[in-house]
């Protein structure tokens, strides 16, 4: 005889929290580690712009392996299949994303007015994170279209999205190959890493 409560999750969550909680906790600590560091001018190791970066990619593209309509996904929960998903923190749906996108366009704003947004660091830092959150959002809208109007994703579009994307990064690698850049300045490497992690956000 089982001694857990009908309906228990197979496995519990760190600390008893929900889902992807401590994640979250870890992944706000590393956001604000690293906008004091810009907005106090302190020379930041890179390891923690990179640790963002990923930590970022890791929040806004996790989602289940099959996209499933709402009405499916309940059967299962109901009959135990699949587990429920319990937003982190217990805060409502999306909320630390929005925390997170948030507190960026605040750091972005503020840095404007402080005529420091078009520094070098700064820009390239905001220009990174904006490109791959930006990507993750319109993904969502168009999902949320899609399933409204229950229509597939246009393979053409997304053939169209990956050969720019493989061309300016595949130029933006060829010229770190070459001994002389040539006419590419350094500022196509920015643009080029914003396009793929934009790339890496939309999928």
């Amino acid at each position: 005889m089982s001694l857990e409560p009908e309906g228990s999750p197979e496995s519990w969550p760190p600390l008893g929290l929900p889902t992807g909680s401590v994640r979250a906790l870890l992944t706000l600590t590393v956001v604000g580690i690293v906008i004091q560091a810009i907005v106090r001018e302190r020379t930041l190791d890179i390891i923690w712009t990179e640790t963002l970066l990923i930590a970022l990619a890791w929040y806004f593209t996790s989602r289940r392996f099959v996209a499933l309509p709402p009405d499916v996904i309940d059967r299962l929960q109901q009959e135990g299949i699949i587990e429920r998903e319990s937003s982190p923190m217990f805060l409502p749906r999306h909320s630390i994303r929005v925390i997170l996108a948030g507190a960026f366009a605040g750091l972005g704003i503020w840095l404007y007015q402080q005529g420091r947004l078009f520094t070098t660091r700064e820009f390239s830092l905001l220009l990174l994170v904006a490109a791959f959150v930006l990507g993750a959002i319109l993904q969502s809208i168009a999902g949320w279209f899609r399933r409204r109007k229950r229509s597939r994703p246009s393979s053409r579009w997304g053939d169209l999205k990956a050969l720019a994307v493989l061309s300016v990064v595949g130029l933006a690698a060829a010229a770190e190959l070459l001994p002389d850049r040539g006419p590419i300045p350094p500022e196509f490497d920015r643009i080029a890493l914003a396009m793929m992690l934009f790339y890496f956000g939309s999928r």
